[in-house]
């Protein structure tokens, strides 16, 4: 119903309607899929930095810079990821409230060890990479390539981190 009204208020001010190639009610479920992929990415964002801030122990080094390039390209996504589903016509989800709504990315609670860390990053990457994955089905048959695009690149790196996160823990 907002979306609509959105779209007549917009309409009403002389905004020319959005005709990429892509439906209405096309556009509209890829942008709900890219905005549960947001609302994951930041999730997973926010434990990547928290964990960069707060480990310990012998890999200190090595976790704490790993982690800060983790949390930088995740930062750098959200972006890439807001401005499709604006793109789509659609606005981009923000905010705690609205993030715990869509996200699957499961919040930390106190402190944990190092390699807890490490196990808990795996399970995000691989969660993230299962919402962009969903993601496809809907950009694919809407012809979507910008959005499929998107989400392959969003996959390989989901997918590489969570398998050097895992190699740690062997």
């Amino acid at each position: 119903m907002a979306k609509k009204k959105a779209e007549q208020k917009a309409a009403a001010m002389g905004a020319p309607a959005i005709d990429i190639g892509i439906d209405a009610k096309d556009r509209e479920k890829i942008a709900e899929a890219l905005s549960r992929l947001l609302a994951d990415t930041f999730g997973l964002y926010l434990k990547t930095h928290n964990f960069h801030w707060n480990v310990e122990g012998p890999m200190f080094n090595t976790l704490h810079l790993m982690f800060m390039e983790q949390y930088t390209e995740l930062w750098n996504a959200l972006d890439e990821i807001a401005e499709r589903v604006r793109a789509l016509g659609h606005p981009a989800p923000g905010g705690y409230k609205a993030f715990a709504k869509l996200s699957s990315i499961e919040d930390t609670e106190g402190v944990p060890e190092a390699m807890e860390m490490v196990r808990q990053l795996v399970k995000g990457h691989e969660a993230v990479a299962r919402t962009a994955r969903a993601a496809f089905g809907p950009a694919e048959k809407a012809g979507d390539q910008p959005t499929a695009d998107l989400l392959t690149q969003r996959l390989q790196i989901h997918e590489k981190t969570a398998w050097m996160l895992r190699s740690l823990l062997k």
